[in-house]
């Protein structure tokens, strides 16, 4: 994501403890959420001569994949965070290629499920899913695990891709975000799939003139804004990634398959819901942008 920003932050102070625990020497760079930006950083890593890279999967497959293929032919390990490229890491697990994050699919399908249960959705109603579905690779599969889970329930889904102005500045989405309500009136739901926007919950439905809990607001990622939301009420849920976890195990694949040889490992992050009962508990470690 953008430098600075609260999701690359939590993954970013990850990557520093880890470094610093392990005595890793790290370069990093910050691609903004974007697919060809990423892509080209790899190629600049590649350059370098590393030991290993720690990669976000949105690139997708087919553009990473000889990216990675050449990397490995060299010696140098990949292993991936955040998005899965479960081809890639089929091919090279045995050779250290990991991944670290939430199971994507599932991860959409269960939010949208939680999200019609509490808040008491009927067939019918409309909800308002602001995704990726035209990402690169696995990354689009939590967008369309959320459009799916919404429509076994009966749920109408209004579906809009976020464009890549929002994706990098998710405040700038505010005028996108109020257009879509003029224009569907009645929706009672929203997720948001990307954890910039969750932690914009507030400025969105401020904007659009509505109160807390006028619509039940899901996401994901736990920021200090979405914490900030959650508390206030206009964030109603979100799944906690532990983006922390996503910096710090890659890292540690890499060295641990460095010296002695371990093979990848597939690390689950996405473990829970977040709402205001619950909030308190990580509010203090998401101020530090731990959680």
């Amino acid at each position: 994501g953008p430098q600075g920003g609260p999701f690359a932050n939590n993954v970013y102070n990850g990557y520093k403890q880890a470094a610093e625990d392990l005595g890793a020497d790290v370069k990093y760079y910050f691609s903004d959420w974007d697919s060809n930006k990423l892509v080209q950083q790899m190629k600049e890593g590649l350059a370098t001569k590393p030991d290993g890279m720690a990669i976000y999967g949105f690139g997708g497959p087919e553009a990473t994949g000889p990216i990675v293929d050449e990397a490995f032919s060299k010696g140098v390990i990949v292993t991936s965070l955040n998005s899965e490229l479960t081809a890639l890491q089929a091919k090279y697990a045995a050779q250290g290629f990991g991944y670290v994050g939430a199971q994507l699919y599932k991860a959409g399908f269960d939010l949208a499920t939680e999200t019609v249960k509490r808040g008491k959705l009927k067939k019918g109603n409309k909800a308002f899913v602001w995704g990726l579905k035209a990402a690169a690779g696995d990354r689009a599969q939590r967008t369309v695990g959320a459009i799916d889970g919404f429509k076994k329930a009966g749920i109408v889904v209004v579906y809009l891709e976020i464009d890549q102005a929002t994706n990098t500045t998710p405040s700038a989405g505010a005028s996108t975000y109020v257009a879509i309500m003029k224009k569907n009136p009645g929706i009672k739901a929203v997720i948001t799939d990307h954890g910039g926007l969750t932690g914009a919950a507030e400025t969105y439905m401020k904007a659009a003139n509505q109160k807390p809990g006028a619509v039940f607001f899901s996401g994901f990622d736990v920021t200090p804004a979405a914490v900030t939301a959650i508390e206030s009420g206009y964030l109603t849920l979100s799944i906690d990634q532990q983006p922390f976890l996503q910096g710090y195990l890659p890292i540690l694949q890499i060295c641990l398959t460095k010296k002695f040889g371990f093979s990848g490992l597939s690390v689950n992050t996405s473990g829970g819901f977040l709402d205001k009962a619950n909030v308190g508990v990580v509010a203090p470690l998401a101020i530090k942008e731990i959680r």
